[in-house]
């Protein structure tokens, strides 16, 4: 669903993506993990079209993104930290995005509900704590039954309660055979919601399996472990 061919990015002389190349399928739930600076947020950021590649190609679901915009509406995305007019009300941004869209399929409205969000529309954006915010863009991200998941640190801020519903529900899109791409620096979280682990370093990706063959070629039970056995014996 997601393909890149050998991806360059530099800024200025600072080498961001070093001919990166992956590609993922429906039904995978990969975890993009590396240091910061590893170049994560950049390639993410050349999928959603926010930064445009010095060489190489991105595919979402075969097609070349270069240029187009139509197939952002195959992907829902969730930002670390989501940046809406302080004015509106959270019923206001929803409604908004709602007639941007003008999308036939039903809006999945799952988490505004388990979150609680309709007894807080009359909240403006600007009032709200970083919780509720994570709350608000998570719902969003889900809203319009996006085929591709961007999580960007999705449960940073959000209570134990409010985390693991996102985490059921990420698990449930997961079984639908949607195609889900999650950032996090809490490794334990994501133990029992990926397939595939993504690992970036310095700009190029140095490891791209299965989470099940990882834990079995390093003999570790624990994602944390695992990828720190991988990175010792890489050195």
């Amino acid at each position: 669903m997601i393909e890149a061919k050998n991806v360059c990015k530099s800024f200025g002389k600072l080498k961001v993506l070093n001919d990166v190349s992956f590609k993922s399928s429906a039904g995978q739930c990969i975890a993009l993990i590396g240091p910061n600076g590893c170049g994560k947020t950049t390639f993410i950021k050349s999928i959603l079209g926010m930064v445009v590649s010095d060489s190489g190609s991105i595919y979402i679901l075969g097609k070349d993104i270069a240029g187009g915009w139509e197939y952002r509406d195959v992907i829902g995305y969730m930002p670390q930290v989501g940046r809406y007019p302080e004015n509106m009300k959270i019923g206001q941004v929803i409604e908004m995005l709602t007639d941007i869209r003008q999308s036939e399929t039903t809006t999945d409205d799952d988490l505004i509900n388990a979150f609680g969000l309709k007894q807080l529309y009359n909240k403006r954006m600007g009032t709200l704590s970083g919780g509720t915010m994570q709350k608000v863009s998570a719902s969003i991200a889900f809203l319009f039954q996006p085929q591709i998941l961007i999580l960007d640190e999705p449960t940073a801020g959000l209570d134990p309660v409010a985390s693991e519903v996102l985490k059921e529900k990420v698990l449930a899109e997961k079984e639908k055979g949607k195609l889900i791409l999650i950032t996090s620096h809490i490794l334990s979280e994501l133990d029992e919601l990926v397939s595939h682990i993504l690992y970036m370093q310095d700009g190029s990706i140095l490891l791209y399996k299965t989470l099940s063959d990882i834990k079995e070629e390093t003999g570790e039970t624990k994602l944390s472990r695992a990828i720190a056995h991988f990175m010792t014996n890489k050195k």
